[in-house]
């Protein structure tokens, strides 16, 4: 895996910002912390949804855990991978884009099932699974390499959280 860049990421910011790093950036804070944070929720239903035994409960689990994957996936392809782009390793960025296309097709196929279907708590555990992966690709390469750039991870991460509340408005809305 290459580590070093040698072009940076001059694009326009439209969402303001440079998305270059301001003296203030911190480690664990912005953007990297908000798609942290996502991780541990996403657990947390993923667990609770592995406990759980009625159909009801079940079935607004996955419906949560679905809700909070497009949205997640959707604000990171749209906001996070392109500020990264020129930042970090573009293999990262390719694999993490083609993870999203596999859990958007498990999403689908869930959205469409009730937990009375057959291979409904299968695709559950599935789509788990692969979370779990994609989350550790991201938290142990991923964002390091994001938190060693010029990337300006705090003005990324309020893009992120804005973004975020838009798209669950809009859901919610549903």
């Amino acid at each position: 895996m290459a580590t070093t860049q040698t072009s940076k990421n001059t694009k326009s910011k439209a969402a303001g910002g440079s998305g270059k790093k301001s003296a203030s950036s911190k480690k664990e804070t912005g953007a990297v912390a908000l798609l942290k944070q996502d991780h541990r929720d996403l657990e947390k239903m993923f667990e609770q949804f592995e406990k759980a035994r009625s159909a009801d409960r079940k079935a607004e689990l996955a419906s949560n855990i679905c809700k909070a994957l497009t949205v997640h996936a959707q604000i990171e392809e749209e906001l996070f991978y392109p500020e990264a782009r020129g930042e970090v390793d573009e293999d990262l960025l390719d694999e993490a884009e083609v993870e999203h296309m596999g859990a958007k097709k498990l999403i689908a196929e869930i959205e469409g099932m009730t937990p009375e279907d057959r291979l409904f708590d299968a695709k559950v555990t599935v789509l788990s699974e692969y979370i779990k992966h994609h989350v550790k690709e991201e938290e142990e390469e991923l964002f390091p390499e994001a938190q060693k750039s010029e990337m300006d991870l705090d003005a990324i991460g309020k893009q992120l959280a804005a973004r975020k509340k838009e798209l669950m408005a809009e859901l919610d809305g549903d």
